[in-house]
């Protein structure tokens, strides 16, 4: 029998439900002002791919999927569009942004990144090689930070500001284990 859970925490169920078994986590949606900006800090700075792109004129929204794909994941992806949707609801770990159309133009809006009172949504977070690397970066290209890797008490990550103030933590998937912890 596969093991099911690999660690503790209060409320965790023994079994899943079969019905789950297919079940993949698709995608983090995010409301963007500026579609523009958004995308070039994705694509340029934090070096995603955008996989579909969806417009709703009827409602007046576009959503963009983002994702990191290597060049032979990049092969696979489905030139036809309907193919193309299909594959983007099928994997995982998508970035979807949200734009309402008009926003880019509303000078009070600003989204609530969930990190200021009340607090809700916390970030997305982005594994990189480096994290001091990828650090001295994002300061190169001027990108905002709200922590850099040796500030504070949790050394060795960092978290920066999209053009929207959403939160991302760049992390490096060895820093803990080789902190000892």
């Amino acid at each position: 029998m596969t093991q099911r859970h690999f660690d503790q925490g209060p409320g965790l169920h023994d079994s899943a439900d079969p019905a789950t078994r297919d079940y993949v986590f698709n995608q983090t949606m995010l409301r963007i002002k500026d579609p523009q900006r958004s995308l070039d800090f994705y694509t340029r700075i934090m070096g995603m791919r955008l996989v579909r792109r969806l417009d709703f004129p009827e409602m007046k929204f576009s959503l963009y999927f983002l994702a990191y794909l290597s060049d032979e994941q990049a092969a696979q992806v489905p030139e036809d569009d309907a193919r193309r949707t299909t594959f983007t609801f099928s994997r995982e770990a998508m970035l979807e942004l949200t734009h309402n159309w008009g926003s880019e133009d509303d000078p009070e809006l600003e989204y609530h990144d969930g990190n200021a009172q009340p607090q809700g949504f916390g970030h997305i977070g982005v594994a990189v090689p480096d994290v001091y690397a990828a650090a001295e970066r994002f300061e190169k290209l001027g990108v905002e930070f709200v922590k850099k890797p040796d500030d504070g008490k949790m050394k060795g990550l960092a978290f920066i500001k999209d053009p929207d103030g959403y939160w991302i933590e760049i992390l490096q998937p060895d820093m803990l284990e080789r902190q000892g912890a």
